[in-house]
């Protein structure tokens, strides 16, 4: 099980951050050039019906991959251990990962127009910097990077 966890993990993974990489290094700047509302709308439009279910199924894969290799959830942010340490990372950036979103979706979203892009895009390229850095720490599991 613990394998099948990990391949549903690493594809969320694959969807969640290259979808974030082509939004913020293709999209995004020809949305913010031409003042482009809709192109950036239809990307978001597509990418969300795969890009929403992968990140669910990272959280919940992430989540059992957690509990396999450190069962007791009171150990999960204990930075004296190794795993523990690179599960508070992960859970870290998904809690600034959920806070941006949030904002953007609350905040910025239901007032985007072509005069308010920029406070969209100082969203998507930390979203983007964090997904990277999700794929980062996941890797450290098996490299030690980060131990």
């Amino acid at each position: 099980m613990y394998n099948v966890a990990l391949f549903f993990h690493l594809l969320g993974a694959t969807i969640w951050t290259g979808g974030h990489l082509i939004l913020a290094c293709t999209i995004l700047p020809k949305a913010l050039r031409d003042k482009d509302v809709n192109f950036l709308s239809q990307f978001e439009s597509c990418y969300e019906k795969i890009g929403i279910p992968a990140l669910i199924i990272q959280i919940a894969s992430g989540l059992y991959l957690s509990f396999t290799l450190l069962p007791d959830l009171s150990q999960w942010f204990e930075f004296s251990n190794p795993v523990s340490r690179l599960i508070s990372y992960k859970i870290i950036l998904l809690g600034c990962t959920f806070l941006l979103a949030i904002d953007a979706r609350l905040r910025i979203i239901p007032k985007l127009s072509p005069k308010n892009l920029n406070p969209l895009a100082y969203h998507i390229i930390p979203v983007t910097v964090l997904s990277v850095l999700f794929v980062f720490v996941g890797v450290s599991f098996q490299s030690g990077w980060l131990y």
